[in-house]
């Protein structure tokens, strides 16, 4: 795997970084510097984590199993071949997705029970998905929406490996989606918004980040953002739950969406307190020139150099009012 070169990150983004960290700034510089750990996520759809890791391990793999509330999540700790973790037997039958330990949270946040009506709303490539499935073991429905035709070939692929068979696929706008369902007067139970963004956390994984960032995408994406929330908000029952996420550090597409998002459905929403089973951050109350709302604070920041993995964000709300 290529390593990240801190040296190509662009100025405005480390002044931003600063900001954000203080003194915490070099420990996040080492940590992104580092391989992140390779992680998988048993599919429980198709075998119990305790088989799946007495066959890995009979191949010669290392696994830790470090989180005892979420044995499907577990670390290769050993050098492996090339490609052979894509390649392998298990994978190719589903037994596990490649999926790296902060990508697993959202899902975790979101709590999906059986026989529910959930909404994935940016579905692709289909992790999310597949985790979601898993909770509800392949009972009530899932909608795994996606906009482009070439990803959802690959989101329709990897449910199928994994065995998904609650899922229909749709393919629009998701904001767009769900006006057309709110015609329809569907009521979710439960709505992922693992939502496209500026990518800042995933430098560890991807470098290229580093150079394809630029400001203006970031201010950009948070109206997106916004008014994905807005719409699946309307199609949300009384009582149900949203779980809002970006692979991003950047305030705007975080704090300052959900600070908006409170501001908008004031007397309907009221945001939880997430529990994962890793570090994580309570949501920054001020950025730049603005304040957010106290209950801001409930969202999570997750950061590279303080459990080992990705960058990420999560929040949570549930309904409380039409």
């Amino acid at each position: 795997m290529t390593r990240l070169d801190s040296a190509n990150l662009k100025p405005l983004f480390i002044e931003r970084m600063k900001e954000l960290l203080g003194d915490d700034f070099d420990n996040y510089i080492e940590a992104i510097e580092r391989e992140p750990p390779r992680s998988i996520r048993c599919n429980t759809l198709k075998i119990s984590p305790s088989d799946l890791k007495k066959r890995l391990e009979a191949k010669g793999w290392k696994l830790s199993q470090k989180f005892k509330k979420n044995p499907e999540i577990m670390i290769i700790e050993n050098e492996l071949e090339p490609g052979e973790l894509g390649r392998s037997v298990e994978h190719v039958l589903g037994y596990y997705y490649v999926q790296e330990i902060a990508s697993m949270l959202p899902v975790i946040a979101l709590n999906p029970k059986p026989d529910e009506l959930v909404l994935d709303l940016c579905a692709a490539p289909g992790s999310k998905t597949t985790q979601i499935a898993s909770l509800m073991k392949n009972t009530g429905t899932i909608i795994a929406n996606e906009v482009s035709l070439g990803r959802i070939k690959i989101l329709a692929s990897n449910t199928e490996r994994c065995g998904v068979t609650n899922v229909v696929i749709t393919k629009q706008d998701g904001a767009a989606l769900c006006r057309k369902l709110k015609k329809l007067d569907y009521g979710f139970d439960k709505i992922l918004i693992d939502a496209p963004c500026s990518g800042e956390g995933t430098l560890r994984s991807t470098p290229k980040t580093a150079i394809m960032w630029n400001i203006n995408t970031v201010r950009k994406l948070s109206g997106v953002q916004k008014d994905l929330f807005s719409n699946a908000f309307s199609i949300l029952k009384k009582g149900g739950e949203i779980v809002y996420s970006t692979c991003t550090h950047s305030p705007e597409e975080n704090e300052g969406v959900v600070n908006s998002i409170l501001e908008e459905f004031k007397g309907q929403i009221k945001i939880e307190r997430i529990n994962i089973p890793i570090k994580s951050r309570e949501g920054i109350s001020k950025w730049k020139e603005r304040e957010y709302l106290e209950d801001v604070k409930y969202s999570c920041r997750i950061y590279p150099q303080d459990d080992e993995t990705e960058g990420f964000f999560i929040a949570k709300f549930r309904k409380v009012g039409d």
